[in-house]
């Protein structure tokens, strides 16, 4: 679902995104300017950062890397990424993210964790007033549920605000999204921009041939992507891409792109020389039966109402 979300220009956002989490982290200055490079000559022209990555540094390089072309390229970053929703941390965030930029306004800003403990009130009131001011062009969301999402929607409508992109977690063994978030923002004409269609790596395919990474250093990943079945799911997926002669990371990034609730999936890498598999995915065009046997080598999750009987 591609939506009406423009650059400063005028041009219609990329199909994907291109995601600057590992800048100034596993990334090097100078590696961080190949990627951005190589997206760029790939057609991309939506760059996604936070306030809260590698310490400031993704939105510094970000910064230096756009300037030349700025009005061309639709950037989103986020903040509240410790989830303190307070309306002086979100204003101080955004000033913080500002300046590392070095940019007056962004196209789109996200709020990147949901809060139990600041009302929603004071959190979309000060967005708004971002938005009025003309420093923020378009308002999304990241890691809130369905019905965190429409709360939002509902309290966002008092300040003449609109939330117009969500960010969730969507791949081949993280297909949660499917059961209420993307219907969801098919019903309320809302951008989807997932992150992770890689399963944090687990679809590249090195961890079923002995490789090290995030699944067997971090203890996040290693929870989130531990499942005996996902790895099964992913040495699978690997067989497939040997059959059709095609990386494994073309073939999941594909399968996620293939889905007509998705607006632009995030693509991202920790190397300049990991990224090419993905861009290769931009032109890759699933059929419907390959898209149905990449699907069926996963658990369809049960429909929201569990009754199974009726999916």
């Amino acid at each position: 679902m591609n939506l009406n979300l423009r650059t400063p220009a005028g041009t219609h956002i990329s199909n994907f995104s291109f995601g600057t989490m590992q800048w100034g982290g596993k990334a090097d200055a100078t590696d961080s300017r190949a990627m951005y490079d190589l997206a760029r000559a790939a057609g991309i022209n939506f760059f996604d950062t936070a306030h809260g990555y590698t310490g400031g540094v993704s939105e510094t390089l970000l910064g230096e890397f756009v300037a030349a072309d700025r009005n061309d390229l639709f950037i989103a970053t986020k903040c509240a990424s410790t989830g303190d929703c307070r309306p002086e941390a979100i204003a101080q965030d955004f000033e913080d993210s500002l300046g590392r930029l070095n940019m007056d306004s962004v196209d789109m800003l996200y709020m990147h964790r949901w809060s139990d403990e600041v009302p929603l009130e004071a959190t979309y009131e000060v967005l708004a007033k971002l938005v009025q001011a003309g420093r923020v062009s378009h308002i999304g969301v990241s890691n809130y549920a369905a019905w965190q999402v429409m709360k939002a929607i509902r309290v966002a409508a008092l300040f003449d605000l609109k939330i117009e992109m969500l960010q969730p977690m969507y791949s081949l063994v993280k297909r949660q999204a499917e059961v209420e978030m993307l219907p969801m923002c098919r019903s309320e004409n809302i951008a989807v921009v997932p992150y992770s269609p890689l399963g944090g790596g687990l679809l590249t395919g090195k961890y079923s041939q002995g490789g090290e990474g995030r699944l067997t250093h971090d203890a996040m990943y290693k929870s989130r992507y531990g499942q005996n079945w996902m790895h099964s799911a992913a040495s699978a997926l690997g067989d497939v891409a040997k059959e059709h002669g095609i990386s494994p990371i073309t073939l999941a990034i594909a399968w996620v792109a293939h889905n007509p609730a998705i607006t632009a999936p995030i693509l991202s890498a920790s190397k300049s020389s990991q990224l090419h598999p993905s861009l290769d995915a931009m032109d890759y065009k699933l059929d419907a039966e390959l898209y149905a046997r990449l699907t069926n080598l996963t658990p369809t999750p049960a429909p929201a109402t569990d009754r199974s009987e009726e999916a």
